[in-house]
């Protein structure tokens, strides 16, 4: 079965654009107009996949995508955020909201397509590997959940994979030019300083419990995860 995309894009012209590219890439595109209109569209179907624009009528982009990651049941589904808005402020922006990609108008329907590949390969389930835990802290790769002294706790997916990544190599010091490679992917057009986003937001997800202290800063060198 095709993935399912969710395209939530104002502007008719790039709507359609995106629409006709996913469709002949042979994904099942769906476009809406609006967030609300988006919103509906949810209350009934479950996407593989959220193109989001951040300028919409209405709710923006940002503010809906801090929605979907408050929402249980679609928490979990990867957001490519599009915009016009190159600055760095504004990716580091979207990308603390959760949003899980960020490209910028005007593109290439090519490069969209790449970058819809590359997350939905991320995105798909390590059912085969076994869940692994270290100093009170689970992660289930098949269930796509970490419960931190037994309390689960919410994580996007890029956090999800960032933790499953340091905690599969623990001890190890891991540069951000790795991490990005080993979690995002072939994605050649983000800036290692993402990394320290994801990094800010895992210790937050994971300060109530206390296990932020397992993520270590290594000056000069990038990051470490200790076991205990």
């Amino acid at each position: 079965m095709s993935a399912r995309i969710l395209i939530v894009e104002d502007e008719p012209a790039i709507r359609e654009l995106i629409r006709v590219n996913t469709q002949h890439a042979g994904y099942t595109p769906a476009a809406v107009d609006s967030a609300e209109s988006a919103a509906r569209w949810l209350d009934g179907a479950t996407p593989d996949l959220i193109i989001l624009d951040w300028m919409l009528p209405g709710r923006s982009g940002v503010e809906f995508a801090r929605e979907l990651r408050a929402d249980p049941k679609l928490k979990a589904i990867p957001i490519i955020m599009l915009t016009a808005r190159a600055q760095e402020g504004d990716k580091l922006q979207a990308f603390d909201t959760g949003a899980d990609d960020y490209v910028t108008k005007p593109f290439s329907p090519r490069e969209l397509m790449a970058r819809i590949r590359a997350l939905l390969r991320r995105a798909a389930p390590e059912s085969v590997e076994d869940p692994v835990e270290f100093a009170g802290l689970r992660l289930e790769p098949d269930t796509f959940r970490v419960f931190a002294s037994g309390q689960l706790i919410e994580l996007s997916p890029t956090e999800f994979r960032l933790l499953h990544y340091l905690m599969r190599h623990p001890d190890r010091v891991l540069t951000r030019a790795r991490l990005l490679d080993k979690v995002w992917g072939d994605h050649v057009y983000i800036e290692e300083r993402t990394v320290d986003v994801h990094i800010r937001r895992l210790r937050l997800a994971l300060n109530p419990s206390g296990h932020e202290r397992l993520i270590e800063t290594v000056r000069g060198g990038g990051y470490r995860f200790l076991p205990k």
